[in-house]
Formats: C-alpha cells, sequence, structure tokens
C-alpha cells in the first residue's frame, strides 16, 4: 500500500473487508429473524437484552488484535521480516491468555450483570442463559479477530472472507436445525453462533500459516519475546480499554431502555441490529485505513498516509447519506423483516432515522480512529472511549428524564454522542500529536 493510487488501494483492501463484516453480522441477523419469527417478541427482548454485555467482552478481545495487527502493518511496511514473525507469534499468546479469561469470567457473571442492567424478571433467565453460551464462546471471536488482523496487517483482506461466508451458511443451517427442528430456544441461537465462528477461526488459521504465504512461521520464530508482549499489550490495551469503555457507555443505555419494557426493548433491538449492519461500511473503512496509514508510516511516508485518511473521509459522508435517504423512504419495511408486532415497528422504523441523519459523523469517527491506530497513537483510544461514556451516560439520563422526549431520548443521545465523539477524534487529529507515536 505504499504506491500507487491511495483511494484505489483503500477501496480495494476495504471491499474485501466489507464482505466479510457483513457477514459476520449475518450471524446476529440471522439469530434476530430466527427468534423474532420462531421465538416471539419477548425471547428477541431477552436476547437484545444481552447485546450490549456480549459485545463488551468480544470487544475487549478485538481491541487486543487490533493493536498486533498495527504493530504487525508497520513492520511490514518496514521490511522487517523476522521482528514481523515473532510479533505475530507473542500476539497470538496475548489474544489466547486474554480470551479465555474473558470466556470464564463472562460465564460467571452472567446474571449478576443482567441484573445490574434491569433485565425484567420474566426474561433474566432466558436472557442469562443466552449471554452464557455466546459470552462462553468469546475465545472462538478473539481467535477469529486475531487471524483477521493478522492477514490484514500484511494487505490480505481477501482469505479470511471465503473461511466467514462458509461459517455463515453454516450458521445459518444451525439457528434453522437447533430452533426449529429440535426447538431448543435461545440457547439454539446462541450454540449456533459460537460453533460457527469457532469453525471459521481454526480452518482460518490453518489455511493461513500452512500456506505459509506471508507470515511464515518457522519453529524457531516459536517463542515468547518479553518485550514484543509487553508492546503488543501496550499497544491493544488502550484500544480494547476504549472498546471497553464505549461498551460500558452501551451497556448504561440497555439498561435505560430495559426500563422503558418489552416494547422499547425489542425495538431498540431491532434498530441496533440494523445499526449494526450499516456501520460495517464504516468499520472496513477503519480497518482499511489503519492498514493503510500503518504501512506508510512504517516507510516513512506521512503525508500519503494523510491524502488516505482525506479519500477515506469522502467516501463515508457520501455513504452516510445515501443511507439516509433510504431509510426515510423504507424505514418501515426494513423493521418489518424482523418483528411482526405494530408497535414495535413504529418505534424502530422512526428510530433509524433518527440515528440516521447523524451517519456522517459515525463515518468520520471511524476513519479518523483508524488512522490514528494505524499511526500508531493508541493512547488517544481512552481519551475518545471517555467521551463516549459520559455522553451516553449523561445525555441518556437527562433526555429521558424529560416527558415530552420519553424513550425517543434514547437514539437521541446516540445521535449527540456520535457528534461530540466525532468533534474530539478531528481535534486530536488537528494537534499532529500522531506524528510522534510511530511505534518503530
Amino acid at each position: 500500500m505504499t504506491e500507487g493510487s491511495e483511494t484505489g488501494h483503500i477501496i480495494r483492501f476495504a471491499l474485501p473487508l466489507l464482505g466479510g463484516n457483513l457477514l459476520q453480522q449475518t450471524y446476529n441477523i440471522i439469530d434476530t429473524l430466527v427468534v423474532g419469527r420462531y421465538l416471539g417478541d419477548n425471547a428477541l427482548a431477552a436476547v437484545g437484552a444481552t447485546g450490549s454485555i456480549t459485545y463488551l467482552f468480544y470487544t475487549l478481545c478485538i481491541g487486543l488484535s487490533i493493536g498486533a495487527g498495527v504493530i504487525v502493518s508497520q513492520l511490514f511496511g518496514s521490511g522487517d521480516n523476522k521482528k514481523l514473525r515473532l510479533a505475530v507469534v507473542n500476539s497470538a499468546i496475548v489474544t489466547a491468555v486474554f480470551g479465555l479469561a474473558v470466556s470464564i469470567i463472562s460465564v460467571f457473571a452472567a446474571k449478576p450483570v443482567l441484573r445490574f442492567l434491569n433485565v425484567p424478571d420474566e426474561l433474566i433467565q432466558t436472557s442469562a442463559v443466552y449471554m452464557k453460551i455466546a459470552c462462553g464462546g468469546t475465545v472462538a471471536v478473539a481467535a477469529y479477530n486475531w487471524i483477521n488482523a493478522m492477514m490484514r496487517a500484511v494487505g490480505d483482506s481477501k482469505t479470511p472472507l471465503v473461511f466467514l461466508g462458509a461459517a455463515s451458511i453454516l450458521n445459518a443451517a444451525l439457528d434453522l436445525l437447533f430452533v426449529v427442528v429440535l426447538n431448543l430456544g435461545v440457547s439454539g441461537a446462541a450454540w449456533a453462533t459460537v460453533l460457527a465462528q469457532g469453525l471459521s477461526a481454526v480452518s482460518c488459521i490453518i489455511y493461513c500459516f500452512g500456506k505459509g504465504r506471508e507470515i511464515c512461521i518457522s519453529a524457531e520464530d516459536i517463542k515468547a519475546d518479553r518485550d514484543l508482549i509487553l508492546r503488543c499489550i501496550k499497544t491493544g490495551l488502550p484500544i480494547a480499554v476504549q472498546n471497553g469503555l464505549i461498551s460500558v457507555s452501551m451497556t448504561a443505555l440497555q439498561r435505560v431502555t430495559n426500563g422503558f419494557g418489552e416494547t422499547v426493548m425489542a425495538a431498540y433491538t431491532v434498530s441496533m441490529r440494523i445499526e449494526q449492519l450499516i456501520q460495517q461500511p464504516f468499520s472496513s473503512l477503519n480497518a482499511a485505513v489503519s492498514t493503510f496509514t500503518g504501512q506508510n508510516i512504517g516507510a516513512g511516508k506521512s503525508d500519503r498516509a494523510v491524502s488516505g485518511l482525506r479519500s477515506a473521509l469522502k467516501i463515508s459522508t457520501a455513504f452516510a447519506f445515501t443511507v439516509l435517504i433510504l431509510f426515510m423512504l423504507f424505514g418501515r419495511q426494513l423493521t418489518s423483516c424482523f418483528v411482526t408486532g405494530s408497535d414495535v415497528i413504529y418505534i424502530a422504523s422512526r428510530a433509524i432515522v433518527i440515528t440516521g441523519c447523524f451517519y456522517w459523523a459515525l463515518g468520520s469517527i471511524h476513519t479518523v480512529r483508524g488512522f490514528l491506530n494505524g499511526a500508531g497513537d493508541t493512547g488517544y483510544a481512552l481519551v475518545n472511549g471517555t467521551a463516549e461514556v459520559i455522553c451516553r451516560i449523561g445525555i441518556s439520563l437527562i433526555l429521558t428524564s424529560v416527558s415530552t422526549i420519553g424513550y425517543w431520548g434514547i437514539w437521541l443521545t446516540t445521535c449527540f454522542t456520535w457528534f461530540i465523539t466525532a468533534a474530539v477524534s478531528i481535534i486530536r487529529y488537528k494537534s499532529g500529536r500522531w506524528k510522534h507515536k510511530c511505534i518503530l
């Protein structure tokens, strides 16, 4: 990525990532469709109540993988292949240990956390069953995101897509088998997701290292390196904490949502599933800009990295306004794909239009964040995460307490949070501090 068209590189690299992210989101979407259609609105509300806390456990591991990818991309750009291989091995050690720890903790913490989230008593048992299985499989999520980050760092965004596509088909089949045929309820939907994700991770790891492509690991590379382990933790931990803080803010917002009853909970679940789907192009641009920036910073081409960021901002803004128009025209039809209750559809279809007005800010957050991470300025992630926590908790409590706003304050909180966080990100970029954060 250190030569040729900046926009061309970013688009070509982001498209397979987008395909992979969309396929990964089908896990959640298929769960929502199957649970909502075959088990009813109450079961959907129970699954939705676990969304923010499940994301918390998943995203802690994902943050470490992103940090490791930053190191590997800069080493790849500099041409230091020996140290690159050592970084891959030692990042795997960090990811495995952390993933196992999070999996174990999440299982034991399920019910206490759900009670803290104010999940209604009639839903808490079902929610706990789903959460224990889904969060217990965090190690599989960590493994997949680690190998994905390694392949992205060296410019390969296509290989993981193939395996994820196969896993998505398997997930759909297992969902129907476990929920519809075997009547396993929400636990069947959770098991389908975990098994499909685990298979994707294992098969992709075996193929990538078996083929010995850009990352050819030999026996002498398989050793613990204290410096690289600490560097992986130092680079990835701020991103993991940032993601954790964002998830904490989402958890707080979920708790506020739960206080409005099952109808609003179900509508929020539907709107979040749609939002997660729409976020994938932004997330793909984030990863593409991060890799592009990392390789060019490693090669000493910071001006080229800045040009890539500008191109990505233009792409994200155009996409944001396209989505808003589609939501305004077809919002009701889209939300009715997930649920049948008229009240839920009414709330959800209007909610996605409200948040859609601020997708341009969400796109700015992702692209600038990807640039700063790729440049090695991962410490800023803590500032970014803190801003989201303060906004989501503070603004949600204020808006939802106003009688004329009520539950609409849930979605308005998201809008204000994106706007403020985008402003903070741009200010950080303009300060130029990232110029002195190169890891190498």
